[in-house]
């Protein structure tokens, strides 16, 4: 794909380019099924230089079932049997400084929505639902070559959700990321970092956490891009909870609808894992830029 430099390019080239500028987040764990930032997509970080400022809304839908849990010999044994369906809706806007064209910056704000359904729970848990703490925070990025995007990024997580769903804490997300376009079909789009998380309300405070998340895609066609994901997340010891840890494989499906849209399927299971919960889940993305 050309690289967007100026502000000049063709219109089709423009919104071709905008189209896959369409995220720099995941979430924060109010669903701790899935490891942190799972929720990206391939091309999630082939984002331009040298634009002119646009707008992005991402929508993403999943659906976990929590039938089973890592225990502290990484066995699978019995979960809680619920099922939870998470969105997040999120707004991006994306500029290049006048100081520098040659990097990107993006400010994201993103307000999760959370339902939980147990009909194992006790008469009025069986079903919990409201919307999950904020986040909010920028990426910076440029492109050493043409074929290649390096940036960061860090987010917060304020503890405003509904009393039921919130993690009643403040979080960091830090991660660095990257984008390499391998020749006219492959590409790799992944991060690596950490969150960190205040004390909760419970008087506990959550270890660090450590991820990564990859995605190798092919361009089999304009429309259509398959690709598989790799996900694994480290949680450090802390107040007692025991060191935890989960590596989770998926696939996937990019579909190119619009010049400025795109939908993303991918399905996501855990692989092994300790005294972490069993991700099986089914994902979505809706991704639209003006």
């Amino acid at each position: 794909m050309a690289n967007f430099k100026t502000s000049a390019a063709p219109r089709r080239n423009v919104m071709l380019m905008r189209a896959v500028a369409i995220a720099l987040l995941g979430h924060a764990g109010f669903v701790s099924a899935q490891t942190t930032f799972d929720v990206i997509g391939p091309r999630e970080y082939d984002l331009p230089i040298g634009f002119e400022p646009f707008n992005v809304f991402v929508q993403y839908a999943m659906v976990q079932d929590n039938d089973r849990v890592f225990n502290g010999s990484g066995d699978r044994v019995a979960g809680s049997g619920s099922q939870a369906i998470t969105g997040l809706s999120k707004y991006v806007r994306f500029w290049t400084p006048e100081s520098n064209k040659n990097i990107g910056v993006a400010w994201e704000v993103i307000v999760p929505e959370v339902a939980v359904r147990n009909r194992r729970a006790p008469e009025g848990d069986r079903h919990i639902s409201g919307l999950g703490d904020p986040m909010t925070g920028f990426a910076i990025w440029y492109k050493p070559v043409a074929s290649l995007t390096l940036g960061f990024q860090s987010f917060v997580q304020v503890p405003v959700g509904t009393n039921r769903v919130s993690d009643t804490n403040w979080k960091n997300l830090s991660s660095f990321f990257w984008d390499w376009r391998i020749g006219e079909k492959f590409g790799w789009t992944g991060d690596a970092g950490a969150v960190w998380q205040s004390e909760r309300d419970s008087g506990v405070q959550p270890g660090l956490t450590w991820h990564t998340n990859n995605r190798f895609a092919y361009r089999a066609s304009k429309r259509l891009e398959p690709f598989i994901g790799l996900d694994y997340e480290h949680t450090n010891s802390k107040d007692g909870a025991p060191t935890a840890h989960a590596l989770d494989g998926g696939v996937g499906l990019m579909v190119h609808t619009f010049a400025n849209q795109s939908l993303t399927f991918r399905y996501s299971k855990s692989i092994e894992g300790k005294n972490h919960s069993s991700n099986d889940s089914i994902n979505l993305k809706y991704a639209y830029v003006w």
